[in-house]
């Protein structure tokens, strides 16, 4: 027993263990594996989706309007006062021109049936279902939008956090430098090589960087959290990212040509495209409403009136009536009304068109803007990290200096001061680019693959 027990402690310990490692590995995110999730997970992702999956019920619905329609009816009556009728006194006998009352029919009367109708011509019905159907193709365009809306937020987001986890290293790194420095300093001064106000100087300096290192992690709590609100997931779920940002390849494009590009990768023009083409079945649908509409229809029922309450008593009758159909209407003449809807059908189709121009003036702009965007963006990159560079290398020089007896404490902070100041404008530049880069994608329609 003590044998079966242990094994069983071991067993739900593995189980245990094997599930926190799954789960641990299951918040590893590479930046496609976080837009995938948030394609899952996201709320207006899912709202956008549930939306579709309603367009495409609505279709069904207008389908169904064509379809047979039959309807059961019972109607049960209990006349506490029988109607009263006047009958020309003349029939019994009495004098013309007088009526007398006469009370006709029974107490309880009881009618059932059961009615059908068949559509058997519209144009405006089978317009409509044309219609409904490029409604979810409207619908299927909105949701893609939304999902790349999602991917770019994500992206940024994603971002956001590496480069604030690289300034947290970077950050971590001047610290322990500047410390190392400080106590160094604090040696010399041990020794009465140097004054105290150098040591003081750093201490400053040191103590302010520590301030910065708080608004650092901060900065990176939060992005971590928005990182998690973007896709979807809980800000109490771990999450790790595997992306580095050393992967990603700032390519400006010189040789962009608008002329050349395909709309239809952008999502928005194909939103723009499909409401154009509902716009021309809606003046379709306003010229079809000059044709005559068809139905056939039947009915049958029975009448039952009773003296008692036994209305399902088969022993006594149910008076029947049935009846088909045929029923065509056409309009005539709608005081100009189905007129003024036609034109504005038309107009609405000419504005249709207007937006589809003008959104390809808008892409070509959005394609240059970003392009140019991208460009400044990647050479003010190169230029920042050869800024560091730069700025470390005078830092060491100057700390040489300073440790040589032949430079000031003073030298060696401002060294300190501009390469921080290099480093911030770095990671600014950096973050920069990558918002250049992920606007960029977007606009040339390749964010989501």
């Amino acid at each position: 027993m003590k044998k079966i027990i242990t094994l069983l402690i071991f067993g739900i310990t593995s189980q245990l263990t094997f599930a926190q490692s799954k789960d641990s590995a299951g918040n590893s995110f590479s930046l496609k594996q976080a837009i995938d999730y948030a394609m899952q997970h996201q709320v207006n992702v899912q709202n956008a989706i549930i939306d579709e999956a309603i367009a495409h019920k609505k279709v069904n619905e207008i389908m169904g309007a064509g379809l047979p329609q039959v309807n059961a009816s019972f109607d049960f009556k209990n006349f506490v006062e029988i109607p009263t009728m006047f009958l020309p006194a003349e029939f019994v006998g009495g004098m013309p021109g007088t009526f007398i009352p006469v009370k006709f029919g029974t107490q309880y009367q009881s009618t059932a049936g059961l009615d059908a109708s068949q559509l058997i011509f519209s144009g405006e019905y089978f317009l409509g279902l044309k219609a409904s159907k490029v409604f979810v193709e409207l619908s299927e365009r909105s949701t893609q939008r939304t999902k790349i809306e999602a991917a770019a937020a994500v992206s940024k987001a994603y971002y956001t956090v590496l480069i604030n986890e690289e300034r947290m290293k970077l950050m971590d790194a001047n610290i322990a430098r500047l410390k190392k420095a400080m106590d160094d300093t604090k040696a010399l001064l041990d020794n009465g090589f140097v004054e105290k106000l150098d040591h003081d100087r750093l201490s400053v300096a040191y103590n302010n960087m520590l301030v910065e290192q708080e608004k650092v992690q901060r900065l990176l709590k939060l992005g971590t959290y928005l990182l998690k609100y973007q896709m979807g997931m809980s800000i109490n779920d771990n999450l790790t990212l595997t992306d580095k940002l050393a992967d990603i390849k700032f390519e400006p494009l010189t040789n962009v040509d608008a002329q050349k590009f395909d709309y239809e990768k952008r999502v928005e023009y194909s939103l723009f495209t499909v409401q154009y083409k509902l716009a021309k079945l809606d003046l379709k649908r306003q010229r079809v409403s000059y044709l005559p509409s068809a139905f056939a229809y039947g009915s049958l029922s029975g009448a039952a009136q009773r003296t008692d309450l036994d209305v399902w008593d088969t022993q006594k009758p149910w008076y029947p009536t049935a009846v088909i159909g045929l029923k065509v209407s056409m309009p005539v003449f709608t005081g100009f009304a189905r007129h003024s809807r036609n034109q504005q059908a038309k107009l609405a189709v000419q504005k249709a068109e207007n937006n589809l121009e003008m959104l390809k003036l808008s892409i070509d702009l959005e394609l240059a803007s970003t392009t140019a965007t991208l460009q400044n963006a990647a050479s003010s990159l190169e230029i920042q990290k050869k800024n560091i560079t730069t700025a470390e290398e005078v830092y060491r020089v100057s700390k040489i200096k300073f440790e040589s007896g032949v430079g000031s404490n003073l030298e060696m902070i401002t060294a300190e001061t501009t390469l921080k100041e290099a480093q911030t404008n770095y990671y600014n530049a950096l973050f920069d680019a990558v918002v250049s880069k992920i606007d960029f994608d977007k606009a040339n329609g390749t964010l989501i693959k």
